[in-house]
């Protein structure tokens, strides 16, 4: 079974465009949309384990350029 979860990002002012864009073509990312509210975008991915993901995706996210914090939320139930 695979490890899914949601990532909650604030980014920089005026940079949450270019932050979804960044952060759809990492793979493993398959969804990632601007909001409003506490948080700038919400994206949703998944990986075979949590090692893969923290290794595969967390570390790219977090290299984005306008990320200033991230929460991660795993999918508890699926």
């Amino acid at each position: 079974m695979s490890v899914q979860a949601y990532i909650l990002i604030q980014t920089e002012v005026g940079k949450a465009g270019s932050v979804t864009k960044a952060i759809s073509g990492i793979a493993g990312v398959t969804l990632a949309e601007g909001v409003t509210g506490p948080y700038d975008v919400i994206m949703r991915a998944e990986a075979q384990s949590m090692e893969d993901f923290g290794r595969l995706i967390l570390s790219k996210v977090q290299g984005v350029a306008g990320i200033t914090r991230t929460l991660t939320c795993p999918v508890t139930h699926q």
